[in-house]
């Protein structure tokens, strides 16, 4: 299973501080984030991640690309809901990539919680079930 993490500047450090909390479930899975978030995550916790180009350079893209050809199982996406992006578009096409692919999506570190304790707890095994 490969997990996708994107955080947007303003949400970075609650990436960060939320991926120390669930390494232990985190450290089991495959990882991929954009570039930034990416390098900030694995310098903190340690894990493993691939690393794909910084968002405003395209790595949200490279991501939904892997959405689309279903190499990613679930996105973790910390979107800051205040401050509007110019590439807010490539966010709402990464959430319709996942709807149409059936991809678990968080948008918040609450939602975040749930599918990872789930899957620490094996509650969340759809891999089996055709997408």
């Amino acid at each position: 299973m490969k997990i996708a993490l994107i955080a947007h500047d303003e949400k970075k450090e609650l990436m960060v501080q939320f991926c120390i909390a669930y390494c232990g479930i985190l450290s089991k899975y495959e990882l991929c984030a954009t570039g930034t978030t990416g390098r900030l995550v694995s310098e903190a916790t340690g894990l493993q991640i691939e690393k794909f180009l910084s968002g405003s350079q395209g790595g949200g893209e490279q991501i939904a690309s892997r959405i689309s050809y279903n190499e990613i199982d679930m996105l973790l996406l910390f979107r800051d809901p205040l401050n509007p992006k110019p590439n807010e578009p490539n966010d709402i096409n990464l959430l319709r990539l996942c709807d149409m692919h059936n991809i678990p999506v968080a948008t918040n570190i609450a939602t975040a919680e749930v599918l990872v304790q789930g899957l620490g707890r094996g509650d969340l095994d759809w891999r089996n079930v055709v997408k």
